[in-house]
């Protein structure tokens, strides 16, 4: 069997701090497999600048000048890192045999890859990486990412506890991947959907090298909902639900109401009324609210405007 060309595509926003590490690590990695005859000659890495506003873009391509196995993309503005790292899967679907995605902060173990092309030579189209442990996170952020995949689990979607964007994709789970033209993406919930035998790999996640978070709560909640929103129609389905409990509620309390009428011992009660009033109001508004998200969804599907444009293609 021949070896494999694989291409490590990596999405950057504003990752000038870590840039020149992350990029010294992966050749040093590339450089020990193409020595072991693992992978091709022909592999690199694959920076995509997603419209960052710092230095990132000089940065890469610094590195595309100086170091033979980086390559680069610049898309024409920011379109958030979901669909920056499928612009850089679809350029890499073209020129490899296999792509690893993975973040460029350094905590995705980049020793890891080995595991990942073992599992590859064995027949596995996809090979997802998974955490082992979850240390190096707060309290909240661990516990609220273990709830956020049970709750998936829970509406139906058929994800991976504990994977992030730390995979392995063959070029015919790549093929498969393109097929998939939804505009609001959910790599985590497509990914599973495409078939093919599987495989997981353990690793360790790091601590972050250097620079922030790209990801503050208010991302992570928005990209929660994104992934609720786009794989399950549940809670429409919960607002249906929730719609019948009230209407027999109503029944119960005009009943009960009527006979108390009947019975002459009606008392007025501004603050039940009131409160029912506001309970109401609050349900409706909120059942509005996750209706009108579904709504937003369609909207911009029938729009089906690109999900990304490249601006620059670096390649030595």
């Amino acid at each position: 069997m021949t070896s494999p060309v694989l291409y490590i595509v990596v999405p950057c926003y504003n990752e000038q701090e870590v840039l020149h590490e992350t990029a010294k690590r992966l050749t040093a990695k590339l450089q020990d497999l193409i020595s072991r005859q693992k992978i091709a000659s022909d592999s690199r890495m694959l920076f995509v600048n997603d419209g960052s506003r710092d230095a990132t873009w000089e940065i890469i391509e610094e590195l595309c000048q100086d170091n033979g196995l980086v390559c680069g993309i610049k898309l024409s503005r920011n379109r958030g890192h979901q669909n920056a790292l499928l612009a850089g899967l679809m350029t890499a679907k073209e020129l490899c045999d296999c792509a690893i995605s993975m973040d460029a902060d350094l905590q995705d173990d980049i020793e890891a890859v080995d595991k990942f092309l073992e599992q590859y030579a064995a027949g596995c189209d996809v090979v997802y990486g998974v955490r082992s442990k979850r240390d190096t996170d707060t309290f909240f952020k661990r516990n609220s990412a273990r709830g956020f995949y049970k709750f998936m689990k829970a509406l139906g979607v058929d994800i991976v506890e504990d994977h992030a964007d730390y995979r392995l994709l063959s070029r015919r789970a790549l093929e498969g991947l393109s097929e998939f033209d939804e505009v609001n993406l959910f790599l985590r919930g497509i990914v599973p959907l495409i078939g093919f035998k599987s495989g997981t790999v353990t690793y360790e996640r790091h601590e972050r090298f250097a620079g922030e978070s790209k990801y503050p709560l208010k991302k992570m909640l928005a990209f929660a909902f994104d992934g609720i929103t786009s794989f399950s129609v549940k809670p429409i389905r919960l607002i249906t639900t929730l719609g019948f409990v009230i209407f027999f509620v109503s029944i119960l309390v005009l009943l009960y109401s009527l006979i108390v009428w009947l019975l002459g011992k009606t008392v007025t009660g501004w603050t039940t009324l009131a409160a029912s009033i506001w309970l109401i109001g609050g349900i409706q508004l909120l059942c509005l609210g996750v209706i009108g998200e579904y709504i937003g969804k369609i909207y911009g599907e029938v729009k089906h405007r690109p999900r990304f444009i490249i601006e620059t293609f670096l390649k030595q």
